[in-house]
Formats: structure tokens, C-alpha cells, sequence
């Protein structure tokens, strides 16, 4: 069917935009499954060139949240194909074959393509399913036709089964389009027969399975090394262990074990209570293909042939295979395979107790499940209680009244909520101690005392017979409890369980820090003060519910982090927070606050805003000097200032140390996160509107740096927590969000009760600094200028004042721009460049798009080639673009296929419908604000529904600087002199022209 030539295509990723842009695919099987190929072939008949498989990042999901499985590409083998067209007539084609590692994360990443063919989306789509089926454990090993060793999708519930039936059912023609057989055996003659498309779809399945799991780890789990080979070899010794396996997962039968008692154990014949009540085991089957159809054994035995319907013509012989598998797991069922019917077996009292123990989870293994008799439903379990030493209860009391075992108001919980934050910091403040509970009561010590005389697997308690796990009263019994940690007691009290020899128990908290627990538990419950006084501003209700969960946090010793959607105002209630702790003596002190370079100059305008008389000093530059910081003051650094003068900064404790955007901090192993942990601090806040990234050990690096041990050690937590929830386990994402609630708030802007109070349209003005070589570039070109202006007159001064502006907003946008370079170097040369990534990654992290208006069409260019070289997709459309590429161009991003339009402003500033955009970034200034309004009507217009956001970039210092300042501050002269643009700008005098353009290290202001 195909003939791979010895040709290989190296990937060549500016052939095209899109290499596979309506190309179709197609699985071809092999054998063994891992051998399969993917083939990629053009309906028009030409070559699919190979695309470039290579990921952003390592181990980086994908836009549909699957993870690359490769860290390199390789090349496809260049090759032909014989398919069937819409004709229903085979012809050869060429064929791109990929071997399946090289095929899945281009599938995961093309199904989403808008302009992916249907095929190519219905195998991205397979992918996904197979990839979710692997990190669920469902792989099954084995041996093919041939013996080869191969791991095979399984074990498949029913709701598996119909998944794969669903998607199989949507397979396009052209998805299996490669023809089976042409001869006499179709069904109709002449006529291609495809394969069929369940069974190819298995075929895929079964492909994924025999090539993920082939790592060093899978020689354990299969039993050998050859399921960890990659290479061919025949392995005829593995095939009774594989016919075993096979027999036990592809039976048509499957056997469980009902335990019942041997007599009632709540009234005897006499009507008194039995005594000694014992057990007994009766095998049960169920059909594999109907979980719901279920004989005893007995049953089946005694009806002969009735039961071929359910179970099939060898239920006895899978009865009975699947029994000698349980007999393995645990020799105590041996008697049954002795007997002619295996219906039933006495068990002893140890025999229970293994089965309360281990036994039962080695018979689950082997896929015998296990029933306890319903009436037997109450179980007594080991707890522990967590608190301060004076909130235990006496072991073996019962809890004091209306303090349901958690220290309430009873006489154990005597400990002050309000002296919290000083035991939160102290080293191991908490004890805990281990008993055991009857459902939620706790049990005596006159019940204690019984347990310990009774040896029994059943003990008569409360008037009821109850399941006694010998385990767990050894556990309980373990006087080994000692203290825990601040943060472990968190845990434990948020999540309700703690790990303790190696296993989670459930876990109570007492007194005090089950007060807590309950005050943190909702973020948002609206008790607080009201905003500080001092504070020049209004604000937003859910901007204040903000700032009272800050500063309950803060105040007890613990940090948080505030998550907000861009927009919603973190950077003003960070502000009031400082506000609100200089308040309280216990609280005071200077506020260091670490952001990006490119949010230096927006942290010191709003404060200055919203804060007016507080100090702000800039730790920056090669100047930079930090004596001891004023009490209410904030000092402002760079995380990259930080990471190099982090002992500098160390030798003050600071009242509050805030990390803004702070996903620069996501990799805790890094030098600048290592260095922001060893800067002294009452309390940590972390401001993000991007939490979670890529996975979740970024929340771990900011949430521990937040509440240091709040989530335990990373390993720790990527092994029980982050794998598990990611991987799709509801109750480790259930305690997971248990236990960051009440340190995370997060608010989105479609949130009810917070997009209605924010404004239709949001402008803020964001000031970035000049780098070294824009200011070098600009203080040169105003002091040659300016020194030719001083000589000329008429038409030649106001040209050369027109080029003087111009060239300074040229520098102030890219050095390239400026001098006009052919291939320039564009990272960190530009601080407007820097700017516009920081906002763009938050951006398109919310899922939202975006315009970007500059009135260069070569700093448009300059944009575009820096966001392709980022991988972020772009369009551009300037005054060069035909009518119908912009009506093109307008429809794509509408429709959400491009989430950044590139614009030209006098191009599209007008006459263009783009309600897609919630966010609008002007790179640089127009001297007629209406022109920038106009621009920005572009999305904030009618049809739009949500909020807009516009974004002004202002080179700090500059010329740029001056005119936002004489907008803001002087409105009727701007109407009067800017509404004429640059030409009134022409009639100033020298000294004017002098003062307007002089670069200030002063931040414009004077």
C-alpha cells in the first residue's frame, strides 16, 4: 500500500505558513502497533512538507492543554500512498510517513488549526483520547501474533468502549481512505473496501499504548525488560505469562467476592443477640460486556447451559482461570478450587483481617472486587486531631458540648484566634493526636478498653455489630504523635487529611486552628474595614472584599496571592493594603514591591496617584542606593536588580514584600526565585493575573513562597497532588482547591458582580524606561537638533522640529526603527518592546485578543517579526493592504484565528469592526487624542460585550511623557494646541521646544 523511499524531508518551516494546511491523514497499523505510521498526503496530489515538530519549551502542553511527548523532531520518511478519492477510484500519491513519537504532538497541535482538513482534526482528535487514556494507567502488555512484545490500550470500562465507538463513528471518509482490498471480496466488485473504522481507531489506540510506556520503569511494571525495548525481537518465552494476562483482562466473565454473615447478628432465634457471628465468602461472576448482569457462581453451576446468553459458552472455564488468578493473590480461596461447585467458603477470623488489611487491594489488583454485607456499612476508622497542646480533648473523652471534637468554644479551646500569627511563625507549635471514630464520634475510653479486650475482626459497639480493621487500631494505638509544623497543621486542617507513616489519615482540626480554618475558608465574606482614609480613590466593592482578605492574611502571618484578571485593579489594592498596614504598629513598616522592568514606572504613578505624600524610592540603575527605608515608604526594584542585590536589600525587614507578575518567579529552582526567599518580610503578597501556566508546580513556586510549606516539598506535591488533579482525579483536585482557596483569590472579569462594576471602556497610560542605548540615542539626536534649530527659520526650522519629534518617538518605539536596520537584533533594546510582552502574555494566558495600533508601518514590521519569533500568531494590515485583504484579515480575527492584529493607525483607524479585541495597545503617541480614540472605537463600539481595556505606552522621561502629562493635566490647552497636532508643536519657541523634548531621569515630572 505505501513504499517509503530512502529519501528523508528535513523540516523547513518557511516553505509555508501552515505546511499542513489542507493536508489529509491517515493511520496505517503495523505490527507490532508500535510500528504503525501516520501518513499526511495532499488531496491535490502534491508533497506534504515535513513541518517543524520541535516544542516551545520542554514538557510544554499545547493550546489544548496536552503535553508535547517529544523534545525533538525527527524526520519523516518521504514515501507514496494509495488512496481511495471522493471518486471511490484508487491513485498514488505522495506521502509524508511519520512514526507515531513524531506524529502525536503535531496531530495535538493541528486538530485545533482552523484550516486543519477534517481528517487531519479526527487524528488530532485520537491522539488526545489516547493520550488521556495512557496517563489514566490503561495499558495492558502482551504479546502479538508474531511475539512480539507490545502494549496494548486496557483495561476499557464500558463508558471507555463508547467513547471510542463515538468517535469512530465521526471518522471521515478520508481518515481511512487507504483501500483494504479491491478484488472480488468487497462487497460490492470494483468497488475499494476501507478499513473499518472502529478497528482502525483501536489499531491507533493500541499504537499510542506500545510506544509511550517504553521507559526504564515499564520493565517493573510489565515483569521484564523487553516491555521497555524499543527494538524487534521475537519473545516466545513470555507466552504462557502473556496468555495469562490476556485470560485474565479479554475473558467474557469476571468473578467478585460477597461476604456474608453466617448467622443474624442483630437477633438470634431466641430474639437475643448472637454472639459470635462469622462469615462467609460466595463467588459471584458478571458478564464483562454488562457490569450489571451478575449470577453466583452456584447459580450458574446448577442452570448448565442457561447462563450461555449472559456469561457465553465458557463462563465456567473464565469462572474458573479468573478464581486460580484470585488463588494466587490470596491462597486462603484455595478451598474453592477444590470443590465441584465453587459457591462457597467458611472464613476464619483471619481470614477478615487480611482482607480489612492488604488482602482486599491484592484481589482488586487481579480484578476481583470484594462486598461487604450492607448492614456492616459503619467501620471504625483512625483520625487524628490537630492543634494547640491545650485543644486535645483527654484521650478516649468525648468532645465537650456544641464543640463537635474541633475545640470551638469548649473547654479546650482556650487559645485566642488573635494570637495566631505569632504561633503560625514559631517553629512546631502544633500537636496532633491519633484515635479512632465510629462515623464522626470519637470512641471512648471505656470503648477503647472493650476494643482492646476483644480480638475479634467484629466487636458489638453501640449497639451494633462493627468492622474492626486490626490496622488501623495498631495505628491508633502508635503513642508515636509528637508536634507538627505551622504549615502541616494548615494542611491538615484545610484538607482534612494528613500523612502520617506513609499514609493519609484523616485529620480533625481543634480549637484555635479550626477557627482559623474556618475564617479563611471563603476569601470573600465581605467582613472587614472600610478602605484607609488616606487613600485618594474609591474603591470598586469587590476591589475592597480584595483588600480585607489581604489584609486578614497578612495580618496572621500568612501571604497570599492575588490573581485578578488584568484590569481589575490589583496594583490599587495593593496600595491600599500598604495603606491599611501602616495603620497598626504591628503591621508598619516600607513595602518592597519587585516587578518587571517595564512596570517600574507604572507602580511609581499610581502610587503617586492613590497614595499622595507616600514615599517611593526606585532601587534601579547603576546609581541605585538604598539607605534604611522610611516607615510607610515603597521601594521599587526589578527582579533582575533583586537577584543580583538581594543582600542589599535583605538587611531591612520589610513590613511587605510584594511580587508582581508574578509568574517570573514560576521556576523555583531559578536564581531569582532562590534570592526572593531570603528577603525578610511580615507578610508576602504575590500579584498575578496568570497563576498557572503550563502546569501546576507554578502554583506550588508561588504559593510557597507566599506561606512557605503550605503545599509540603515540590516532590512531594508533583507526586500526590499536581499528578494526580492533573491527571483527572477528582478528590486530589477536590483537596487541592481546598487548600489553595483561601490563599488565592481570583476573579475574572465575566465573574457576576464584577464585570458590571468596572467601566465600558478602561484607559490607563503605562510608563516604560528608555534602555541605555534608546537614552544614549536620544540625548544625542536632541542635542544636535536642537543646536540646528537654533540657526534656522520659517519652513527649515519647522521641518526640522517635525523630524526632531519624529525621529524621538522612532527611538523611543525601537532603536531599529530609527536607524532603519535591514536584519536588527529586537529583544532587549526597547522597553516599549519588553512592555508590550509582559502585557501580551498575560493577554492571551485570559484567552482574549488584542489590537496593537503604531502609526509606523515599520514598527508594525519590526512587532510582527518579533512576536513570529516568539510563536505568538499575528496579522498586519497597514495602508498597502488591498480591500479585500483587509475584509480578510478582519474576518480571521474575528473569529478568533488570530489573537493579535497588527494596524497601522492611519490605515485602520477608522471604518473597521473588531468587537473580538477586549484590550487596545497604542505603541506610541499621536498628537491628536482623537485620532487614538478613533482607533480604539475599532473594538470599543456597538456589538462589543465586554469590557475594553486600552493600553498607552509612554517612554518614560521623554517627549512622549510631557505630551501624556499635558493631556492629563492641562485638557483645554491640549484641545487647543494638540488637537492641531504636530504643526502648533512647530510655533514654540527654543526654550519650549528645549524643555519639551529634554530627557528628565526625574520620570517627566517636575
Amino acid at each position: 500500500m505505501h513504499s517509503p523511499s530512502a529519501a528523508t524531508t528535513s523540516p523547513d518551516p518557511l516553505d509555508s505558513p501552515d505546511p499542513l494546511a489542507g493536508a489529509c491523514a491517515v493511520f496505517l497499523p503495523g505490527e507490532p502497533a508500535r510500528e504503525g505510521r501516520v501518513a499526511l498526503w495532499h488531496p491535490a496530489g502534491t508533497p506534504v512538507p515535513h513541518p517543524s515538530l520541535a516544542p516551545r519549551t520542554p514538557a510544554a502542553p499545547d493550546a489544548s492543554g496536552v503535553p508535547d511527548t517529544t523534545t525533538a523532531p525527527t524526520a519523516g520518511a518521504a514515501g507514496t500512498l494509495t488512496v481511495v478519492g471522493e471518486d471511490l477510484r484508487p491513485r498514488t500519491v505522495p506521502a509524508l510517513l511519520l512514526a507515531v513519537p513524531e506524529a502525536l504532538p503535531l496531530l495535538t497541535r493541528a486538530r485545533i488549526a482552523p484550516d486543519a482538513s477534517p481528517s487531519l482534526a479526527f487524528w488530532g482528535a485520537a491522539a488526545v483520547l489516547a493520550l488521556h487514556f495512557t496517563a489514566r494507567g490503561l495499558l495492558l502488555p502482551g504479546l502479538t501474533a508474531q511475539d512480539h512484545d507490545s502494549w496494548r490500550m486496557g483495561p476499557l470500562s464500558a463508558e471507555d468502549l463508547e467513547g471510542i465507538r463515538a468517535l469512530a463513528a465521526a471518522m471521515p471518509p478520508a481518515a481511512h481512505a487507504v483501500p483494504l482490498e479491491t478484488g472480488a471480496g468487497a462487497p460490492v466488485p470494483g468497488v475499494p473496501l476501507l478499513p473499518e473504522p472502529e478497528r482502525l481507531l483501536r489499531s491507533f489506540l493500541d499504537a499510542v499504548a506500545d510506544v509511550l510506556p517504553r521507559t526504564p520503569a515499564a520493565a517493573t511494571a510489565a515483569g521484564g525488560p523487553a516491555f521497555a525495548a524499543t527494538e524487534l525481537r521475537p519473545r516466545p518465552e513470555l507466552r504462557a505469562w502473556a496468555a495469562d494476562i490476556a485470560a485474565a483482562h479479554d475473558a467474557a466473565v469476571r468473578i467478585s467476592l460477597r461476604l456474608e454473615l453466617t448467622e443474624d447478628p442483630f437477633t438470634s432465634a431466641g430474639g437475643e443477640t448472637a454472639a459470635e457471628p462469622g462469615f462467609r465468602a460466595v463467588l459471584q461472576m458478571h458478564s464483562a460486556d454488562d457490569p450489571t448482569t451478575v449470577a453466583d457462581a452456584a447459580d450458574v453451576w446448577a442452570d448448565g447451559d442457561g447462563h450461555h446468553g449472559a456469561f457465553g459458552p465458557r463462563a465456567r472455564m473464565d469462572a474458573l482461570l479468573a478464581l486460580r488468578r484470585a488463588v494466587r493473590a490470596w491462597p486462603a480461596l484455595t478451598p474453592l478450587l477444590r470443590e465441584a461447585v465453587p459457591d462457597a467458603l467458611d472464613l476464619a477470623d483471619e481470614d477478615v483481617a487480611e482482607l480489612l488489611g492488604g488482602a482486599a487491594e491484592t484481589l482488586a489488583a487481579c480484578g476481583v472486587a470484594l462486598h461487604w454485607p450492607k448492614e456492616l456499612s459503619d467501620r471504625l476508622t483512625a483520625r487524628v486531631v490537630v492543634g494547640l497542646p491545650g485543644d486535645h480533648p483527654a484521650p478516649g473523652a468525648e468532645p465537650a458540648a456544641g464543640d463537635s471534637g474541633v475545640g470551638g468554644s469548649g473547654s479546650g479551646g482556650s487559645s485566642s484566634l488573635s494570637s495566631l500569627p505569632s504561633l503560625l511563625g514559631a517553629g512546631a507549635p502544633f500537636a496532633l493526636r491519633r484515635h479512632l471514630a465510629l462515623g464522626d464520634r470519637p470512641l471512648t475510653r471505656q470503648e477503647l478498653d472493650r476494643l482492646a479486650e476483644t480480638k475479634r475482626p467484629l466487636v458489638r459497639l453501640r449497639d451494633q455489630w462493627v468492622l474492626v480493621d486490626p490496622d488501623e487500631v495498631r495505628f491508633a494505638q502508635d503513642p508515636a504523635d509528637g508536634g507538627i509544623s505551622a504549615a502541616d497543621a494548615l494542611h491538615a486542617a484545610l484538607t482534612g487529611t494528613v500523612e502520617l507513616d506513609g499514609r493519609p489519615v484523616q485529620a480533625e482540626a481543634a480549637g484555635a486552628l479550626a477557627r482559623l480554618r474556618d475564617r479563611i475558608a471563603d476569601p470573600e465574606d465581605g467582613s472587614g474595614a472600610a478602605q484607609p482614609a488616606a487613600l485618594a480613590a474609591t474603591l470598586r466593592d469587590y476591589q475592597l472584599r480584595g483588600l480585607n482578605w489581604l489584609d486578614r492574611m497578612t495580618g496572621w502571618g500568612l501571604g497570599g496571592c492575588l490573581a485578578d484578571d488584568m484590569g481589575l485593579g490589583k496594583t490599587i489594592t495593593l496600595i491600599a493594603l500598604h495603606l491599611r498596614r501602616q495603620e497598626e504598629e504591628s503591621t508598619a513598616g516600607p513595602t518592597l514591591v519587585v516587578c518587571p522592568t517595564s512596570l517600574l514606572g507604572n507602580w511609581q504613578r499610581e502610587i503617586e496617584r492613590f497614595a499622595p505624600g507616600t514615599p517611593v524610592v526606585r532601587f534601579h540603575g547603576s546609581s541605585r542606593n538604598l539607605d534604611r527605608p522610611a516607615d510607610g515608604s515603597f521601594v521599587l526594584t526589578t527582579y533582575g536588580t533583586m537577584r543580583l542585590d538581594a543582600e542589599r536589600l535583605g538587611r531591612t525587614t520589610w513590613g511587605l514584600v510584594v511580587a508582581d507578575e508574578a509568574q517570573h518567579v514560576k521556576n523555583p529552582y531559578s536564581a531569582t526565585a532562590r534570592q526572593l526567599r531570603t528577603l525578610p518580610a511580615k507578610a508576602r503578597v504575590a500579584l498575578t493575573g496568570t497563576p498557572v501556566e503550563n502546569n501546576l508546580s507554578e502554583l506550588w513556586a508561588i504559593l510557597d513562597w507566599t506561606t512557605p510549606g503550605l503545599l509540603g516539598r515540590l516532590g512531594t506535591f508533583r507526586r500526590h497532588v499536581a499528578q494526580a488533579a492533573e491527571g483527572g482525579d477528582p478528590a486530589a483536585a477536590r483537596r487541592l482547591a481546598a487548600l489553595v482557596r483561601p490563599f488565592l483569590l481570583r476573579r475574572r472579569k465575566s465573574d457576576p458582580g464584577i464585570a458590571p462594576e468596572l467601566p465600558p471602556k478602561t484607559e490607563t497610560d503605562r510608563a516604560v524606561a528608555l534602555t541605555p542605548e534608546q537614552a544614549g540615542l536620544y540625548e544625542a539626536v536632541v542635542r544636535e537638533t536642537l543646536e540646528a534649530i537654533s540657526g534656522a527659520h520659517g519652513m527649515e526650522r519647522r521641518g526640522l522640529v517635525v523630524r526632531l519629534l519624529t525621529s524621538l518617538k522612532q527611538i523611543c518605539n525601537h532603536p531599529a526603527q530609527y536607524l532603519k536596520e535591514e536584519s536588527p537584533v529586537l529583544g532587549g533594546r526597547s522597553g516599549k518592546l519588553e512592555l508590550l510582552d509582559e502585557l501580551l502574555d498575560t493577554i492571551l494566558a485570559e484567552g482574549a485578543s488584542v489590537l496593537v495600533f503604531t502609526q509606523y508601518v515599520q514598527m508594525a514590521r519590526l512587532v510582527e517579526r518579533h512576536l513570529a519569533a516568539r510563536g505568538i500568531g499575528t496579522q498586519l494590515l497597514h495602508g498597502g493592504t488591498p480591500v479585500a485583504g483587509r475584509e480578510a484579515m478582519v474576518a480571521r480575527f474575528q473569529r478568533g484565528e488570530v489573537p493579535v492584529f497588527l494596524l497601522s493607525l492611519k490605515a485602520a483607524g477608522t471604518g473597521l469592526n473588531l468587537t473580538r479585541a477586549e484590550h487596545v495597545v497604542h505603541l506610541d503617541r499621536w498628537w491628536n487624542p482623537a485620532v487614538e480614540a478613533q482607533a480604539t472605537d475599532r473594538a470599543y463600539r456597538i456589538g462589543q460585550t465586554r469590557p475594553v481595556q486600552v493600553h498607552r505606552l509612554i517612554a518614560e522621561g521623554t517627549v512622549e511623557d510631557r505630551i501624556a502629562a499635558l493631556l492629563a493635566r492641562k485638557q483645554e490647552l491640549a484641545d487647543a494646541v494638540l488637537g492641531s497636532g504636530e504643526a502648533a508643536l512647530t510655533e514654540l519657541s527654543d526654550a519650549e521646544l528645549a524643555e519639551l523634548v529634554e530627557l528628565r531621569e526625574d520620570g517627566g515630572r517636575r
